[in-house]
């Protein structure tokens, strides 16, 4: 048997770390804004007749090899840990031969991970004939990434790679549920621009950061939170009446306190993107993920979208063509 798997990246908007239990449970009416991005992560399995488990990512070249299954559970360390954490759960009766890719840059803050672990569990889901609903296939994914990076993971970012569109993901005591937003997806590219700023100095540590003194009763942070939590009910708001000056300006607002909780989470690059970008005709910018490099993403102002690129180029950052994914993750057969 060999299975195809892909699913989106996503970018956010408002609301980030949020999502992480049980911060949210002190906001009523916390919400996550995201969107699913046109860059996706790729598996394809492919059964063999011999026990053999064979691993590999095309684009971080690398690949590792276990006699069975008993072998990899018994590794103490791996090259490549998704992958190998993934079949650790759903264990395979069978020897295969896993690949996968990224379509994210290294780093890159869109959540390329979040991504691939759906892709991944979607077609083991299907291979080992576990019959998980998407929902159960998230929650799996979502603490298998708390397992390799060791401290807690948010929801918002799975969302997106299993249902593709615009989300407004709540959160509260009752749970999680995903909304779609009914917004323009052309527009949003329209007046959207994504950057690349290069692979973060310290990826991940930021949020783990954020909410360690949230946790540990900061009032500054707390107090950011309660506004962070504000803006991402504003932006649903916009988005829905297709309010995107307001979006805009919503962007910006988030930034800025997003750089009060953790100034490590910008760059000299960003700074600048921010403010030259500003000039040419952006509205508002944030980072995507836990920043210190990787993605931002721009709204800019009616018709200057040309221009604002050009000048993101000029210092020497990466401008991503890029849409609004339609659908989320899919698993086919194929010969």
């Amino acid at each position: 048997m060999k299975l195809i798997a892909k699913s989106p990246c996503r970018v956010d908007l408002a609301g980030g770390t949020l999502d992480i239990w049980p911060l949210y449970l002190n906001h009523p009416g916390a919400v996550t804004v995201n969107f699913a991005v046109n860059l996706y992560t790729h598996a394809t399995v492919a059964t063999r007749e011999d026990g053999r488990i064979v691993l590999e990512s095309t684009d971080q070249q690398a690949r590792e090899e276990f006699g069975s299954l008993a072998e990899l559970l018994a590794a103490r360390r791996y090259r490549l840990p998704l992958l190998a954490y993934a079949l650790r759960w759903y264990r395979p009766a069978m020897g295969l031969n896993l690949t996968t890719h990224s379509e994210a840059p290294a780093g890159a803050g869109i959540s390329g991970s979040s991504s691939l672990l759906i892709t991944l569990g979607a077609a083991l889901n299907q291979l080992t004939g576990r019959r998980y609903p998407l929902e159960k296939v998230r929650e799996v994914a979502q603490n298998i990434e708390a397992q390799i990076i060791q401290v807690p993971t948010g929801c918002q970012d799975y969302y997106p790679a299993m249902y593709g569109r615009v989300s407004a993901v709540e959160l509260s005591c009752e749970g999680i549920a995903r909304k779609e937003i009914p917004v323009s997806h052309e527009e949003i590219a329209a007046r959207g621009v994504l950057v690349y700023t290069g692979k973060p100095r310290n990826s991940g540590i930021n949020n783990w950061e954020v909410t360690k003194a949230y946790i540990d009763g900061d009032k500054t942070v707390r107090r950011n939170f309660d506004k962070i939590s504000a803006i991402a009910n504003a932006m649903r708001a916009a988005l829905e009446t297709a309010d995107f000056d307001e979006a805009g300006r919503l962007l910006r607002e988030e930034w800025s306190f997003r750089r009060r909780n953790a100034p490590t989470i910008s760059t000299e690059l960003i700074d600048a993107i921010a403010e030259k970008s500003r000039k040419a005709g952006a509205m508002g910018m944030k980072v995507c993920g836990a920043g210190g490099g990787g993605c931002v993403f721009l709204l800019v102002k009616p018709g200057a979208k040309a221009r604002v690129e050009e000048t993101i180029r000029s210092l020497g950052a990466e401008v991503l063509p890029f849409a609004v994914a339609p659908s989320g993750v899919a698993v086919k057969k194929s010969a």
